[in-house]
């Protein structure tokens, strides 16, 4: 029987289709490094996530039975590609099921930071409301502004699609001219820095590569409006975290709304003790329905290699 190891608890979903294999299944929380190492020895498959350095070390540790790494996310930035390639170890992926998902969590996150919502739930749980006021909390509309999005994947789609139906104007930067999106939102296509200078609203969905590493730094947040409100839900490092709190702090911009952290789960200090941030610990893809669809698509990413198939979802 082929061992498989699991490096994190997952949903039910993905379990049930890794019956047939000796499966062993870390913990909830992300393993240490050295249990890691000590799990993957002799195993054939690897169903892992975000939290876990698969690297050069990682497959000497497991050993020449590895055949695939599945990895339940859409990005692989914490897998070695060159290493895996080198030892014919098969890279698969989960995209497209948590679009819709991730895309509401990015919506949700530019609502409360240009309504203040984190600052006015903090109020009344601290039993610091007193009464009405005219000019309590007060903060920028969303309809009808100006929405900048920085990757216009299908992520960014999703979210171009949520955005028009607050009558928002869509800016957008991209390698690529996206001419579907161009037509169905009516989005005009800027670089980046033009971007920054005219949106209200900008919300980043790029993956985390050499080139998308600090995109956003201290000179990209000086271009944005005072008012701007600045939405990360894609990777943590594109955002230069010590940039963007004194940004806030200097009210260069208004809000900001993170979902994704340079160094997870750290978060920058100076983050931590400002009002005009909302944080959430990466819960974008987190629905009862997305992470059962990812779990199994995972799961099923696994069984085809090791049935020697074509996995549905190859990175490489």
């Amino acid at each position: 029987m082929k061992k498989i190891l699991v490096t994190r608890e997952i949903p039910d979903a993905g379990m049930e289709l890794l019956q047939e294999f000796e499966t062993t299944v870390l913990s909830e929380e992300p393993p240490a490094r050295e249990e890691l190492l000590g799990a993957a020895e002799g195993a054939s498959g690897v169903l892992c996530t975000l939290t876990e350095q698969i690297d050069e070390e990682f497959f000497e540790a497991a050993g020449d039975n590895l055949k695939v790494v599945a990895n339940m996310a859409v990005g692989y930035d914490n897998i070695d590609l060159e290493a895996a390639g080198r030892r014919g170890v098969v890279v698969t992926n989960t995209p497209g099921v948590l679009d819709e998902t991730t895309a509401d969590t990015t919506f949700m996150l530019l609502l409360a930071a240009a309504r203040r919502l984190g600052e006015a739930e903090r109020i009344v749980r601290g039993g610091r409301w007193k009464a009405w006021g005219p000019k309590m909390l007060l903060g920028p509309d969303v309809w009808g502004k100006r929405l900048g999005i920085i990757g216009m994947g299908r992520i960014g789609r999703a979210v171009a699609r949520r955005a028009r139906g607050f009558g928002m104007r869509i800016l957008y930067h991209s390698r690529s001219a996206k001419p579907h999106a161009e037509k169905e939102f009516g989005a005009i296509r800027l670089d980046l820095d033009q971007l920054l200078i005219h949106s209200d609203f900008i919300s980043i969905h790029t993956p985390l590569t050499p080139e998308t590493h600090h995109l956003i730094g201290e000179r990209e947040l000086k271009l944005m409006k005072s008012t701007a409100v600045l939405v990360n839900t894609s990777r943590g490092p594109v955002v230069d975290e010590a940039a963007l709190a004194k940004a806030l702090a200097d009210r260069h911009i208004f809000a900001a709304g993170l979902d994704v952290y340079e160094e997870e789960p750290k978060v920058h200090p100076g983050l931590l003790e400002l009002e005009n941030v909302v944080l959430v610990p990466h819960i974008g893809s987190a629905s009862f329905e997305t992470r059962d669809k990812m779990a199994r698509m995972a799961a099923e990413n696994l069984r085809a290699v090791l049935a020697g198939e074509r996995p549905p979802n190859p990175v490489r």
